[in-house]
């Protein structure tokens, strides 16, 4: 049974189905949006705290950082695929990795200076869910490393 999600759009609100977004590569992105008790009822919450208060599962904990199927992985949140197996890596940090997103279109990158340090966020562009960092230390042929955390991915296998 498909799942449906109402998606606002400047024009107002759509239903939309979830086969819908994923063929929305080559066309701009519809934005979902939830309120915060929303959420909260629809996560768990350990998916709450990554993907809606910008957490960090620890490393090792996670679910897929070791996940050697093939597959789709996608947004835990709005369901939006994200990442192939086919660009997933080990990267040894205990989070998943990969080199590549599906399409760029789908992420957004913010500066994060939490930590004392600089990183590159990235967020799902269609719900806003924090999903982990891209760093430029990872194997050709982009030189990016995607290390996202578990518990904002959800996995479709192939």
């Amino acid at each position: 049974m498909e799942r449906r999600i109402f998606i606002r759009t400047l024009g107002g609100v759509v239903l939309a189905g979830l086969p819908a977004l994923a063929q929305q590569q080559n066309q701009e992105l519809k934005r979902l949006v939830k309120t915060d008790a929303e959420w909260k009822k629809l996560l768990t919450p350990m998916q709450y705290y990554v993907t809606r208060q910008k957490g960090t599962e620890r490393a090792f904990t996670g679910p897929y950082w070791n996940n050697k199927e093939k597959g789709t992985y996608k947004c835990v949140c709005c369901n939006t695929p994200l990442f192939s197996s086919d660009t997933k890596f080990e990267s040894g940090t205990g989070w998943p990795s990969f080199y590549a997103p599906l399409n760029k279109k789908v992420l957004k990158d913010e500066k994060d200076k939490s930590f004392g340090m600089e990183r590159d966020e990235v967020i799902c562009a269609v719900c806003d869910a924090h999903l982990g960092h891209v760093f430029d230390d990872g194997p050709r042929p982009t030189g990016l490393r995607y290390c996202m955390n578990g518990a904002a991915l959800a996995f479709e296998k192939k």
